[in-house]
């Protein structure tokens, strides 16, 4: 893999070419929750470790419902079983990052819209602690804006990934900044961040729902590309690509799983069952990776993978330095 950019690749091409890699499918699960009171647990992270112990947090809500909380859960036997000295928190779709020797969590916060009393608008909070009972709110993002997500970099900054939507980011676009610490960051400097360009094709739309480093300096990012078809229906598809924090530069996006991969289940709506929502990657030492992620916005799934991060550990970076980052 180079990092070499093609021009914007849509998701019918790159659906294509994920069909021709055949990327096997090695296992594949569905994740399965309790004292839940049958609601449905789905956009979960990737287990990580808090105090020790393998944690996932989920969206927990009613099928017919998009009021949301977010549990953090233990695997016990097999079931993934809520953890009550964790805290809860108002929001939807979490992410976690490691920054220094914090967990931060994020997630969605829903609120009315002031303009249009009948609609609700979205932002990002984060939570910050050394462990997850520690956590304490300390930053809200921009109104309308989802899927920011933080990596610590190899010199210690954080690098900051966007997801603006409107003018500057039609249906979501991708930006990148950096700052030296937690307590620079701003709405402003979220705003202006600089556009991936030709990531997405007018009309389609994506984000980064993790963020981690590679051995050789590069980021690796996962994230979901999104469409509607003529019916209406949304159609999310997990995807990967490399970015150089130093250069910039940013390698094609190559999707990496399609719903079909994964257990069948059932879906929140029917505009809903092509939806892969990514939430995490465990990578393994034996070149496999397992993929977390909600799944037709109902259900929580895992599939193992050949790890997909490999090939962007063999590209070489040249140390150049970039314009205005």
């Amino acid at each position: 893999m180079g990092m070499g950019k093609r021009e914007v690749l849509t998701c019918d091409l790159l659906l294509q070419e994920f069909h021709v890699k055949q990327v096997p499918v090695l296992d594949r699960k569905k994740l399965t929750f309790s004292e839940v009171d049958g609601k449905d647990v789905y956009n979960i992270t990737a287990p990580f470790e808090d105090e020790g112990e393998q944690v996932v947090a989920g969206r927990v809500e009613s099928r017919d419902s998009e009021q949301s909380e977010v549990l953090f859960f233990t695997e016990k036997e097999g079931v993934w079983v809520p953890r009550r000295d964790r805290p809860v928190l108002n929001m939807q779709d979490p992410f976690v990052s490691k920054i220094g020797d914090e967990v931060v969590v994020g997630g969605v916060q829903t609120f009315p819209d002031p303009v249009h009393q009948d609609r609700l608008l979205w932002r990002t909070v984060l939570y910050r602690g050394r462990c997850l009972r520690e956590l304490r709110h300390f930053f809200v993002g921009p109104d309308g804006m989802k899927d920011i997500r933080l990596v610590e970099l190899k010199n210690g900054e954080i690098g900051v990934f966007t997801r603006p939507q409107g003018a500057k980011g039609g249906r979501g676009k991708i930006g990148f900044f950096r700052v030296s610490s937690l307590e620079e960051l701003r709405v402003d400097l979220i705003l202006d961040a600089p556009l991936l360009e030709e990531q997405f094709a007018d009309g389609e739309w994506g984000g980064v729902n993790e963020a981690r480093m590679l051995s050789n300096g590069l980021v690796g990012v996962l994230g979901h590309i999104a469409r509607f078809d003529e019916e209406g229906n949304r159609h999310y598809y997990p995807m990967v690509f490399a970015f150089d924090p130093e250069s910039g530069k940013y390698s094609d996006i190559e999707l990496i799983a399609v719903r079909a991969n994964f257990e069948p289940g059932p879906a929140k709506r029917e505009d809903l069952k092509d939806v892969v929502f990514s939430g995490g990657l465990v990578r393994f030492e034996d070149g496999n990776a397992a993929l977390y992620a909600g799944i037709s916005d109902a259900e929580a799934h895992y599939i193992i993978i050949p790890d997909p991060f490999l090939a962007y550990e063999g590209v070489n970076r040249r140390k150049k330095k970039k314009n205005g980052n």
